[in-house]
This record gives structure tokens, C-alpha cells and sequence, in this order.
């Protein structure tokens, strides 16, 4: 039987809001204070879900130094106290914006990249304060 397993990571990054080929108040109507420059920080919170089956040995579908150090390499090293629009490529400017949704796909795009043996990646959720969250969870194919 396969069992899931959450890990809470945090890291702080700041972001900003804007569309270069915009003007200031396009910016402003669209993004409100999050076009002021250079930006804004958060202290993110990610959880992230992972699926196996327990290890008769240990009882743990996976030991948890191993799913702190692929997390940890994937996506709190390339974050943590990062301006995401300087230090991710994809959130530079003119291209995507660094929302919660995006910065989300991003991160679950990282993570699938070599899962630890054994376990699945099921479900992401990533809190940028106590108010605003975005969450992906895997869709099983129907039958």
C-alpha cells in the first residue's frame, strides 16, 4: 500500500510585477503595488507531497535527508534570498511574470527532474503569505 508523505520548506525571495513594453499605468492598473520597483520580498512556504511505499528496513518510503537535499538542490538553493526576475531566466524581464501560480509551475517543473527512488511527486503547495497560496495536486487518469 502506498502512503504519502508532506515536507514544509521555506525560503525568501523577492519578485516584481511589470510589463516592460507597458506603461506606468498600465503597470499599476494590473499589478497594483507589486510594479513598484524594484520590488518586494516574501517568506514562502512550500509544501511539498511526495507518494511510495513504506521500506520494511525503516518504515519510510523515503529518508528524509534525501528528500531535504532534492528539494533543497532543485528549488530553495536557486531561490532563497533571490530577486526571482535577476535569478531565474524565465521571470527576467519581458518574459513570465513571477506570481504564485507561476513560481509554482516552475518549482514542479524542477521537481520532477530526478525524484528520489521510489517515490512519486503528487501534490505542491506554495503559500506566499498567510492569505495568498497556489497548489497543483498529480490528476489520476480516470478508469
Amino acid at each position: 500500500m502506498k502512503v504519502s508523505l508532506e515536507r514544509r520548506f521555506r525560503f525568501s525571495s523577492s519578485h516584481l510585477y511589470r510589463r516592460p513594453e507597458w506603461t506606468d499605468a498600465e503597470n499599476s492598473r494590473a499589478f497594483g503595488k507589486c510594479a513598484i520597483e524594484p520590488g518586494h520580498g516574501h517568506n514562502y512556504r512550500l509544501w511539498v507531497v511526495v507518494e511510495g511505499r513504506p521500506r520494511e528496513q525503516t518504515g519510510f518510503i523515503v529518508d528524509l535527508p534525501v528528500l531535504d537535499r532534492w528539494v533543497g538542490e532543485q528549488v530553495i538553493e536557486p531561490l532563497d534570498h533571490r530577486h526571482l526576475n535577476h535569478a531565474l531566466d524565465e521571470f527576467s524581464s519581458g518574459r513570465a511574470i513571477p506570481s504564485t501560480e507561476n513560481l509554482l509551475l516552475w518549482i514542479y517543473r524542477r521537481l520532477l527532474k530526478a525524484p528520489p527512488d521510489g517515490v512519486e511527486l503528487v501534490a505542491l503547495r506554495l503559500e506566499e503569505d498567510e492569505d495568498l497560496a497556489a497548489s497543483w495536486r498529480r490528476q489520476r487518469p480516470e478508469a
